[in-house]
């Protein structure tokens, strides 16, 4: 089980942005070498969370800025924004498990309900935690 690392990068950005926004032109290059990766990397995130509403790009050397309130921001809206997880859930299955084992033939069935029940709790959770709240603990670290 693993989050793609497009939601901690997302974050990441979002918290440059805000800390950086008065000081730097914070553009996609600028954000890649806090990052430590490729500014197409960047760009891709930017896009999608420009198309989610959260952020806004000029192009060029114009720079990044966030079009909503941090608080109005919830980690839950960056997740589905870089789309971390694909539309079969969070959890991925072996792909053959043995179906003449009764184990493997039911695997599905016993585990399938729980794991979308845990997925569903992890959603909520993050519907509860804004960039606010992030970039508050992370003013505590950097300042």
């Amino acid at each position: 089980m693993q989050i793609s690392s497009r939601f901690t990068i997302a974050v990441h950005v979002l918290i440059c942005i805000e800390t950086f926004k008065n000081d730097y032109k914070v553009t996609s290059d600028f954000l890649a070498s806090s990052v430590n990766v490729n500014p197409v990397v960047i760009r891709r995130l930017l896009q999608q969370l420009k198309k989610a509403g959260i952020v806004s790009v000029t192009r060029g050397s114009g720079g990044t800025g966030i079009e909503k309130p941090l608080e109005e921001i919830t980690l839950f809206d960056i997740y589905g924004a870089v789309e971390c997880v694909e539309d079969s859930g969070l959890f991925h299955f072996h792909e053959h498990p043995n179906q003449l084992c009764p184990v493997g033939k039911n695997i599905h069935s016993i585990l399938d309900t729980r794991l979308e029940q845990i997925q569903k709790a992890m959603e909520q959770e993050m519907k509860s935690i804004t960039v606010q709240d992030v970039i508050d603990d992370a003013q505590k670290l950097i300042s």
